[in-house]
């Protein structure tokens, strides 16, 4: 069955290896981004006026939307507690948070409303074990699952689910190739997260829904 998908952040590495997962088996994805191009529609996620407008434009263009993946990412941090900037939460705020926010009260009536409506986000192990360093990144990725968590709720008793899927960081052939060297343990490939995301469409929204996988190996 060909579903609609949204990734956002569909122009980084795992964005544009989810993409290529989903397009594989017939789905039509819709890529969002900060800029256009292959397959990706540029749309300020931050702006909530107009998350709602491409909402609107998608469920017009297609009927539906089967599956929203938000994969907008970001990293700040410092060497030590006292050395945080708070500057560097404004910016997690508005990439992990924001446009977490915009985009999933904009396709919510979509997913309460479909067949088999799937909401995913990508966080990290830092949000239950953070360091004095990434005290911004840990706090923005603790509210987002909370955020995430609170639309599982909304969720609860249609066939949509709301899931986190838990990450110690990515890492993709780019990152391979610059350090040859370099082992990245416990890292998981934007190509294994892939998968995953495409796997969501196979289990019950009841096992889904307001659940935090770990892929961290």
């Amino acid at each position: 069955m060909s579903r609609v998908v949204i990734v956002a952040g569909a122009g980084g590495p795992a964005g544009r290896a989810v993409s290529r997962r989903l397009a594989a088996r017939g789905d039509t994805v819709i890529g969002l981004g900060r800029h256009a191009g292959d397959g990706v529609t540029a749309v300020d996620l931050a702006d909530a006026a107009a998350t709602r407008a491409l909402a609107r434009a998608v469920e017009d263009e297609h009927g539906r939307v089967d599956g929203v993946i938000h994969l907008v990412g970001g990293w700040r941090g410092s060497k030590t507690f006292a050395d945080t900037d708070l500057a560097d939460w404004d910016v997690l705020h508005e990439l992990l948070i924001r446009t977490l926010q915009n985009v999933s009260l904009a396709f919510e009536p979509a997913l309460r409303r479909g067949d088999a409506g799937r909401f995913a986000i990508v966080s990290a192990k830092a949000a239950q074990q953070p360091t004095q360093g990434g005290a911004a990144y840990a706090a923005a990725k603790a509210a987002a699952e909370a955020w995430t968590l609170a639309l599982a709720d909304a969720l609860r008793g249609t066939r949509g689910a709301a899931t986190i899927l838990v990450i110690k960081a990515l890492v993709d052939d780019a990152m391979r190739e610059a350090a040859p060297d370099r082992r990245f343990p416990g890292y998981t490939d934007v190509n294994d997260l892939a998968e995953v995301v495409a796997g969501l469409w196979d289990r019950p929204a009841e096992e889904l829904n307001g659940t935090r996988l770990d892929l961290s190996t």
